[in-house]
């Protein structure tokens, strides 16, 4: 089934608002999804691999949502004795309030106001990450989003999103019926996995933004992820 996606559609966590309850809620749900689903798990196995015990790291995460995933980074660093700083974008404010108050607890972490499709930074970053946002973009957009990753990189990528497909849509189907059944929850799961790129959509999303020699894998729970080794080795 062909990807179904209409830029003039957005989730309701994407539409402008206020710090809210329903949008609390939302982004705790997500948090949840994250941790039992899949996300942490497979973030973590890179950064495993990518930060060893005393390095010292720069890291930005694209698409931030509520900054769950900046501070399993910074919790993984506390852990094994690595300096990590970590940027973290969103363009939504009200979501970035949030992170920000969940985040108090975090030096490590510096979170920014921006458009991940016209942000720039004044240096690159040892490992960029984009998680569960790519389906958020149209394909042109997608691809812009792939090209800047590799562009702020100057040694790892970690691109993970969800996997369109039938498992995709029944799970969500079922998990907004009996048990995420908050309205915005319900409607941006749904419109999500109708949203997602198939794995052969994936791959020809990394190769138009210009990737070589990328990893791309299947995980569980409909995931999959791209991602780019000590890139610096590959250009030419």
């Amino acid at each position: 089934m062909k990807r179904t996606f209409d830029p003039a559609v957005l989730e309701m966590m994407d539409r402008p608002q206020p710090v809210s309850p329903e949008l609390e809620r939302d982004l705790e749900r997500i948090r949840q999804l994250n941790r039992w689903f899949g996300s942490y798990r497979l973030v973590l196995g890179f950064l495993r691999r990518w930060i060893k015990p005393g390095a010292r790291m720069r890291i930005v995460d694209l698409a931030t949502g509520s900054g769950d995933i900046p501070r399993l980074i910074a919790n993984n660093g506390r852990k094994i004795g690595a300096r990590v700083e970590i940027d973290a974008l969103d363009r939504q404010p009200a979501t970035l309030e949030v992170a920000t108050k969940l985040s108090a607890g975090y030096p490590e972490i510096c979170y920014h106001e921006a458009n991940i499709l016209e942000w720039n930074s004044a240096q690159a970053y040892d490992v960029v990450l984009c998680t569960l946002a790519l389906h958020h973009f149209s394909d042109e957009d997608a691809v812009t989003v792939l090209r800047r990753c590799r562009e702020l990189s100057r040694r790892f990528v970690l691109v993970s999103d969800l996997r369109r497909g039938f498992f995709l849509r029944v799970g969500v189907y079922f998990l907004t019926a009996l048990i995420f059944r908050e309205p915005m929850t319900r409607y941006d799961a749904r419109l999500s996995a109708v949203r997602a790129f198939s794995f052969s959509e994936m791959r020809d999303l990394a190769v138009r933004a210009g990737w070589k020699d990328f990893g791309h894998k299947r995980f569980r729970f409909a995931r999959q992820a791209i991602w780019l080794d000590e890139w610096p080795k590959q250009r030419p």
